[in-house]
Formats: structure tokens, C-alpha cells, sequence
């Protein structure tokens, strides 16, 4: 008898009773999944949710444990991950099978040919299974050729199925579109694939030759010729190998001659020559191309033809008696082409490798016909005519700047006026980095300065450069300072006599003179006397002498000059000029003593 192993009592109808607290007796769940996959699941508990005491594994799995004990000991073995996968459009991007192959195309409509071979390449792209047929294209052949057939899946039969490339191999006929391809070989990339999937390669045959392109590659005719010299030979053995010579044509010994560049091309297959114009950019002159057109240049002419005018002679063999060569052209000589003398100093590379194959001759250096400019030279007075130009310099001591005038003469044929602008002058021989400009210490009599170029002698100055020059006679030296006092005392010295007689010839300058002592006299204590003339001189940048009307009363009214007065008015009027100018050098005269 069983007990009943939960209340001691035998497992007998009458001695067992139900549990009223148990309310589920389903069976346990054995369907389970891991990692996605469904998996058998041994149940623990029975129905009603009671634990099961039995062992749950079954013979065959107790056999198996007891037979591994590593695995008791160290768990079960981890699987390898499985290998990622790659898509077919990656793994074989690129790769492509490359089968030469041709076909026969018959030819109806020629009596020449019954056919014609054409050779093509067949690709197959293992990414997609698709090919694509191509003809190489042959030059001059007439025939459209390219891409036969653009890249797609190609039917293999009338069932649908396509070409894979388990059915390309050498030496087989494969049919695409009707037309019947013969496989004759493959690139070493194909056949190495092939291989390494088993497939055993034909072994390759010899392509096909089209029998008219054949034919036409063998001459056409056979023949010899009965002269010496083989003017065809000559025409497909030379055809396109032109000698190119650089040359110079120097015609500067004639008036307004020059130097000029040209290019001689000589024509290997017939011997002519031409002669190319070299142009530069803004060369003043037409864009004509050509000197001389291709022709056979004559080197030696017959006696009859040398007389007889040759723009009317056709010339012919029987005119000249030598011909110019390739043998005449050599560098470093000169030639004479249509009355001019060319000098070849260049030549290119193919005309060196000619000349060293043909002639021998292997120096042919280039030869530079740049000519060097001659040093300037300095002029000394180039024009007689500037030895009688008189000018005025002004000095400004503010700026350290020049500016020269010259005094308008009548009948001279030169006009007068501004002759150089405000500027500073730099001394001959100085550096441009570091220039050396004329100061006042230059200025002297007898001095020469130089302005861009031009020489000018210092003969004559003012008082006011003498009262300067004894004011600050640290700055010059003392012989520049005699020198403007010697040349003051002889100008005072005849003065009086000069006046005298100046008085005597012209009765104006004697109603000046008057006028200007009789102003004197009468404002001799006028404060307005002291700087009138560095007053003017200030305004007359030009050191003319003369400043504009508007101006001279603006300086007047500035110094308090009594221009209403009636004898400065006949001053100012004596010193008019034409173009509403006025002389102050006159006028300021009569402010001095």
C-alpha cells in the first residue's frame, strides 16, 4: 500500500480528499524560446501546480550526461558565431568575366567579300548575372561598332532561363540575339575564377582574321620605278616630317630697320619651304601669317633665267640649276631667301635627331642673337639753342622743395611759363633707397643743378637770398657766400650808371623812377614799408614776378597799403599787365628804402 505522502494516509478511493484551495489545473507550458528559436521546456510542477518529485530527464539524456563530464565540469561549449553575409552586389562589385569572342556576318551586296569576321568582347558581371557585348572600333572601317549589346540579363533559351557563368568556357558557340559568338579565349582574372570553382577551361583557340582587312593591308600594286629618285618613296616616307629652323632677319643697318624673328619650316616629303612671321603682342604691326608661301626655293638659277624678269617666269627644272636642301639649312649659317638674309640659331628636336641620322652632324648648339642695350650716354648740351634760356629758380625752405620759371621771350619759338612744378630734386649719383635732395647750401653762384637730367648754372639771386645766406652762414661754406657777395657788390657798383642811362633811352622807365621816388618821399613813415616783397613772394609760387589782380589787392589790404591814394593808384596802374596780372618787383620799390 502507497501512502499518501502529503497526510501519512494510504493512496486509497475514500482516503484522499481535494484540495479546495487549489483552483488551476492546467498543465505546465513545455513550449519555450530562446534567442528566438522554440525549444522543448521539461514541466516542474503537475496539474494543480504541485511540484514534480520525479527525475525530469529521460534515459537517453542521463546516458549523455554521464558520459560527459567536461561538460558537467565546464558547461556546454560556446558555438562560433555564423559568418556574416555579404550580398552578392558587394562581394562581387567589380568583378567582371572577359571572353574574346567572334562572329561571321555575311556580305551580299560585294563582289570582294562573302563575309566578314568581327571581333568582340563579351563581359559578364557577377553581381548581377548580366553581360554585355562590345566591338572594339576600328579606324576608318565603316561600320557602326561599340556596345553591340548594352549590359542586361541574356536569355539562354526559349524557357526563360539566362546565361549564368557555369556556361561560358573557351572554344563553345553561344547564341545571343540570333547571332551565333565564338569563344576563343579569356583574361587571366576569368580563368582564375573559373578555376577556383571547378570548372575545367577549354584550352584557348586562335582568333578568327577578317579575310578583306587582310587582303587590304598587302600593297596594292608592285612595282619598280625606272628613274633614280622615287618621288612617291619620298611623298609616304617623309609625309608629316617638317624641319623647323628658328631664324632672325637684322635689318638695322638701314633707316628705321629693326630686328625680326621668323620660323622656316622645310618639308621633308617634297622638299618646299616656308617661311612663318613670329608676332608679338602690341607689335604695331598686321597678323600677316605667312613671309613666303610653300614653294621650292631655286639656289642657283641659269644665265637666260637671271635676266629674265621673275614676276613673270614661272620657274621650272629647267631655269635652275640647284635647288635649295635640307643640307642648307644649318645652324649657326646664313641663308638668302627672296633678297633677305636669314640667320638660323635654333632649330627643334626632331631637326637634331634628322640631321644626326641623315648628316651626321651632332652640334648644333642654339645661339643667342640677344643683343645687349649699350650703356646710356650722358648728354652734354645736346641742343644749342638751351645755352641762351634764361630761368628762375625758388627755393621754399618750408618744404625743401624746387619749382623753376621761365620768363616768357618774344620771337624765341619757346613757350614760357612753368617750367617744373613744386618738388623735390634729388641729387645726381644718389641711391633709390636712401636719395640725397638739393638743400639750401646748394645754391650759390656759379652752382650747376642738375633737374632730371637737365644742367642748369646759377648766375644771378635776389637781396633777400644774400641777407639768408649772411643770417644763417653756418650752412654754407665760405666760398659760396663770396661768391653771392661779390656778385652783389659788382651789380651795386654800376647801378646808378645803368639807371641813368636806362632813364635817358626810355622816357616810361624815367616817369617810373619818378613815380616811385615821389611815393617814397611821401610815405616814408608808413608803417606798412617792412616784408611788402616776401608778402608777394609767398603768393607767387611760381617766382614769376607777377600775381593775379584779386591778389595783389587782397595782399594790399593784409599789409595796410594805401592803394586809394592817387599816386599809388598811377603805380599800380604803370605796373599793370595784360590777362589781369601785375609786377610787384616795381611796386614794391616804392615801400623800400
Amino acid at each position: 500500500m502507497v501512502s499518501n505522502p502529503v497526510h501519512g494516509l494510504p493512496f486509497l478511493p475514500g482516503t484522499s480528499f481535494k484540495d479546495s484551495t487549489k483552483t488551476a489545473f492546467h498543465r505546465s507550458q513545455t513550449l519555450g524560446y530562446r534567442n528566438g528559436y522554440a525549444i522543448v521546456r521539461r514541466p516542474t510542477v503537475g496539474i494543480g501546480g504541485d511540484r514534480l518529485q520525479f527525475n525530469q530527464l529521460s534515459q537517453a539524456e542521463l546516458d549523455e550526461l554521464a558520459s560527459k563530464a567536461p561538460v558537467l565540469t565546464y558547461g556546454q561549449p560556446k558555438q562560433a558565431p555564423p559568418a556574416d553575409f555579404i550580398p552578392a552586389h558587394v562581394a562581387f562589385d567589380k568583378k567582371v568575366l572577359k571572353f574574346d569572342a567572334y562572329f561571321q556576318e555575311d556580305v551580299p551586296m560585294s563582289t570582294e567579300e562573302q563575309y566578314r569576321i568581327r571581333q568582340v568582347n563579351i563581359y559578364y558581371y557577377l553581381e548581377d548575372d548580366s553581360m554585355s557585348v562590345i566591338e572594339p572600333v576600328v579606324e576608318n572601317s565603316g561600320i557602326p561598332q561599340g556596345k553591340l549589346i548594352k549590359r542586361q540579363r541574356l536569355a539562354k533559351n526559349d524557357r526563360g532561363d539566362h546565361y549564368h557563368w557555369k556556361d561560358l568556357n573557351r572554344g563553345i558557340n553561344i547564341t545571343i540575339y540570333g547571332k551565333t559568338f565564338r569563344v576563343v579565349d579569356c583574361d587571366q582574372f576569368t580563368q582564375v575564377f573559373l578555376e577556383s570553382q571547378g570548372i575545367e577551361l577549354n584550352p584557348p583557340e586562335k582568333m578568327a582574321l577578317d579575310p578583306y582587312t587582310e587582303l587590304r593591308k598587302q600593297p596594292l600594286r608592285k612595282y619598280v620605278t625606272p628613274s633614280d629618285f622615287d618621288q612617291l618613296k619620298q611623298f609616304l616616307t617623309f609625309d608629316k616630317q617638317v624641319l623647323r629652323f628658328y631664324a632672325i632677319w637684322d635689318d638695322t643697318d638701314s633707316m628705321y630697320g629693326e630686328c625680326r624673328t621668323y620660323i622656316i619650316h622645310y618639308y621633308l616629303m617634297d622638299d618646299t619651304v616656308e617661311i612663318r612671321e613670329v608676332h608679338e603682342r602690341n607689335d604695331g604691326r598686321d597678323p600677316f601669317p605667312l613671309l613666303m608661301n610653300r614653294q621650292r626655293m631655286p639656289k642657283v638659277l641659269v644665265e637666260n633665267a637671271k635676266n629674265f624678269p621673275q614676276c613673270v617666269l614661272e620657274i621650272s627644272d629647267q631655269e635652275v640649276l640647284e635647288w635649295y636642301t635640307a643640307k642648307d639649312f644649318i645652324v649657326g649659317k646664313s641663308l638668302t631667301v627672296l633678297g633677305r638674309t636669314f640667320f638660323i640659331y635654333d632649330c627643334d628636336p626632331f631637326t637634331r635627331r634628322y640631321y644626326k641620322e641623315k648628316f651626321g652632324i651632332t652640334d648644333l648648339p642654339r645661339i643667342d642673337v640677344n643683343k645687349q642695350e649699350p650703356p646710356p650716354v650722358k648728354q652734354e648740351s645736346p641742343i644749342p639753342e638751351d645755352k641762351d634760356r634764361r630761368f628762375v629758380f625758388s627755393y621754399f625752405l618750408a618744404t625743401d622743395m624746387i619749382s623753376i620759371f621761365e620768363p616768357p621771350v618774344r620771337n624765341s619759338g619757346i613757350i614760357g611759363g612753368k617750367y617744373l612744378g613744386r618738388t623735390k630734386v634729388v641729387k645726381p649719383y644718389s641711391t633709390v633707397d636712401n636719395p640725397i635732395y638739393y638743400g639750401p647750401s646748394d645754391f650759390f653762384i656759379g652752382a650747376v643743378i642738375e633737374v632730371f637730367g637737365h644742367r642748369f648754372i646759377i648766375l644771378d639771386t635776389d637781396e633777400y637770398v644774400l641777407k639768408y645766406m649772411e643770417s644763417n652762414a653756418a650752412q654754407y661754406s665760405p666760398e659760396a657766400l663770396a661768391s653771392v657777395q661779390k656778385h652783389v657788390r659788382k651789380l651795386e657798383a654800376p647801378a646808378s650808371e645803368s639807371e641813368s642811362k636806362q632813364t635817358e633811352k626810355d622816357p616810361g622807365v624815367q616817369e617810373l623812377e619818378a613815380l616811385i621816388d615821389t611815393i617814397q618821399k611821401q610815405l616814408k613813415d608808413h608803417s606798412c614799408k617792412d616784408n611788402v616783397r616776401e608778402a608777394f613772394q609767398i603768393y607767387d609760387k611760381e617766382a614769376s614776378g607777377y600775381v593775379d589782380r584779386d591778389m595783389f589787392f587782397k595782399i594790399c589790404e593784409s599789409l595796410n597799403v594805401p592803394v586809394d591814394d592817387s599816386l599809388v593808384k598811377e603805380l599800380i596802374r604803370m605796373c599793370s599787365h595784360g590777362e589781369g596780372k601785375i609786377n610787384y618787383y616795381n611796386f614794391v620799390r616804392a615801400f623800400s628804402n
